[in-house]
């Protein structure tokens, strides 16, 4: 692979990476809430997720899917009633602060698990990846090229990326979360992200198929 076409490829994963999405917003909530450490294993769920939906576009699976209308939209309202339902969970709490679960105890096997499905569920329900990806893909690989070796340096770009940013935004929930947690201010902060979930998930049930 040529230099001057992966940094192209990387430009353009760079400004996808970076826009706060849904896998974002969940990170970023988990790490205010429930501590640093739980955001990280929701984030290698969602870029597990991420990974899975590259996969299936660059083998070709992506445009079957992106042109089936009653796949695509399958995959839509899943994601959007999962974020909805996020949504609608923070806006019914009743509490007024939380205690960061990094400080207090270990996270257990059962509960990692937990956040790693929801970031899974999120990053694999967003079905305007699969149309990114499946339009993104052809514009990069060079036919005469191997493809296993292209594949690669696509995902592990990607996969950096990703993960740097997801991890960077909750870094910053993390250090922001002692001053978000006084003074019942996180009955605000419950009010306004369940608000941006739902938001989110009204605008992904918008998202029309590429058929």
């Amino acid at each position: 692979m040529e230099f001057d076409t992966w940094l192209l490829y990387s430009l353009a994963v760079l400004v996808l990476t970076a826009s706060p999405g849904p896998s974002v917003l969940l990170c970023l909530t988990k790490s205010v809430t429930e501590g640093f450490q739980s955001s990280i294993y929701t984030a290698l769920g969602s870029l597990t997720a991420i990974i899975g939906i590259m996969t299936l576009s660059f083998t070709g699976l992506g445009v079957l899917v992106a042109s089936s209308e009653f796949v695509f939209n399958i995959i839509k309202w899943l994601g959007a009633g999962y974020l909805i339902f996020l949504g609608v969970k923070a806006l019914m709490s009743k509490s007024e602060n939380y205690e960061l679960l990094d400080n207090k105890r270990e996270l257990t096997k059962s509960s990692a698990l937990s956040l790693f499905r929801g970031g899974f569920i999120v990053g694999a329900s967003n079905p305007k990846a699969i149309v990114f990806f499946t339009a993104l893909f052809p514009q990069f690989i060079v036919s005469n090229q191997p493809l296993l070796s292209q594949y690669v340096v696509f995902t592990a770009t990607f996969a950096v990326m990703e993960l740097s940013w997801l991890l960077l935004y909750s870094y910053f929930g993390a250090k922001s979360s002692n001053w978000l947690m006084k003074n019942g201010r996180a009955k605000v902060f419950n009010k306004v992200t369940g608000g941006v979930f739902v938001g989110a998930g009204l605008m992904l049930s918008s998202v029309k198929s590429t058929a």
